[in-house]
């Protein structure tokens, strides 16, 4: 079983977009939790685009990564890219995978849903390679 902690600073839109998406894609084969250093919200277009692919996070809630037990964790993907990443004091294999900031600098609501569907179709593509699934 793959036991997955996906980490942003917010837990807002990138890390709960990858975990919404590992989810889907291990289904009761993994443990995937997400979490950040200073939880906010989870932002409407991270629902949004993971609802035009048939993935419904409507019910998840910013954490912070205080409150996971290290215990049920064995890899911790990061995916701050310009903004300080959160550390994780557990033993666990660590991937660092840089994602911009899904909507920053977008003037438009189709702009910033466009910025996070780029963001939602790279985290696939890498978990897809990285579980070597498809």
């Amino acid at each position: 079983m793959k036991r997955i902690l996906f980490l942003c600073v917010a837990n807002s839109g990138r890390s709960q977009m990858a975990e919404g998406i590992a989810k889907q894609l291990l289904g009761d084969q993994g443990l995937i939790q997400s979490a950040g250093s200073k939880p906010a919200t989870v932002n409407p277009y991270s629902i949004k685009v993971l609802a035009e692919i048939g993935i419904d996070i409507s019910k998840h809630y910013s954490k912070s990564v205080t409150d996971i037990d290290p215990s049920t964790v064995d890899t911790v993907i990061t995916l701050c890219a310009e903004e300080e990443c959160p550390v994780f004091l557990g033993n666990a294999e660590r991937l660092h995978w840089p994602l911009p900031d899904p909507g920053k600098g977008a003037a438009t609501d189709e702009e910033k849903l466009q910025s996070f569907r780029e963001v939602r179709d790279e985290i696939s593509r890498r978990l897809k390679a990285y579980l070597k699934i498809g």
